[in-house]
């Protein structure tokens, strides 16, 4: 585990070192925060406590989603880009023969990311939101550590769908196409563009059923104290049943493609 904690801390430092790359992220997640959070405005003015939500509530979801954009990689981003041209060119042949596991070493990269991510381009937008707007923030201390464990498990399952994305190079001629596809899966699904609250019907049943919801959604929920008690462990177990059984197919699809390189090698 030693090992993967230091991969965890290169990803950190890897990504800290992009500080000019870090100010423009902020400065487009609080610009954008702004035009969402206006929009939120007026959309609430007119339909006050839509999706159960009131004013301010909604206003705060649109600044958790600006700092969890990245954090929780909505619209993709990071590792799986690499992992794709590795596969295209070859060179996962050298990663799958190293003495680590491909999926555990590729996780802790993105573990340190996320966590970076989260320090470097999630506080700053929310702090300033909160200078504009009246946000709802928790008033109970232990909603804090109960958010951040929801996010923590919104980056595993982010994860987990992305290595199924990188992974699906093996098959197709560029993982291009699937990585497109997943990006706007993220970004419709996650509750990044609209609440998932406010889909109706079967729609929003389904929305709040597949995996990107715990990206966004719920640690949004958490956040807002929707999910307390047994409501709060039953939104960690959706969260996590997410992350097992996308990281369980991914080892599955690791084995098979391990042994087709072995075969092509040999």
């Amino acid at each position: 585990m030693r090992l993967y904690a230091v991969v965890a801390a290169g990803g950190f430092r890897r990504y800290a070192t992009y500080r000019v790359a870090t100010f423009a992220g902020v400065f487009t997640n609080t610009v954008f925060g702004f035009i969402m959070a206006y929009t939120y405005t007026a959309l609430w003015d007119e339909r006050p406590h839509l999706g159960g939500y009131d004013l301010s509530q909604a206003v705060t979801y649109v600044w958790l989603g600006q700092a969890l954009l990245m954090t929780c990689a909505m619209m993709g981003g990071g590792f799986e880009d690499e992992l794709i041209e590795r596969i295209r060119t070859g060179d996962i042949a050298v990663d799958l023969y190293r003495p680590a596991d491909l999926q555990l070493w590729w996780m802790a990269g993105d573990l340190g990311r996320a966590a970076f991510h989260l320090l470097g381009r999630g506080i700053v937008p929310m702090v300033l939101g909160s200078f504009a707007f009246e946000l709802a923030l928790p008033g109970n201390p232990l909603t804090w550590p109960a958010f951040l464990f929801a996010v923590a498990l919104g980056v595993v399952v982010s994860f987990a769908l992305r290595f199924l994305v990188a992974l699906s190079a093996f098959w197709l001629m560029d993982g291009a196409g699937a990585a497109q596809m997943a990006m706007l899966a993220g970004m419709f699904f996650s509750g990044l563009l609209l609440p998932l609250n406010l889909f109706p019907g079967v729609l929003g049943e389904v929305a709040r059923a597949l995996p990107w919801s715990s990206l966004l959604q719920v640690p949004a929920d958490v956040f807002l104290g929707k999910h307390t008690g047994w409501d709060l462990a039953g939104a960690y177990a959706f969260q996590a049943g997410w992350a097992l059984a996308l990281l369980a197919t991914g080892r599955l699809l690791q084995t098979v493609a391990t042994r087709r390189v072995v075969v092509q090698g040999g």
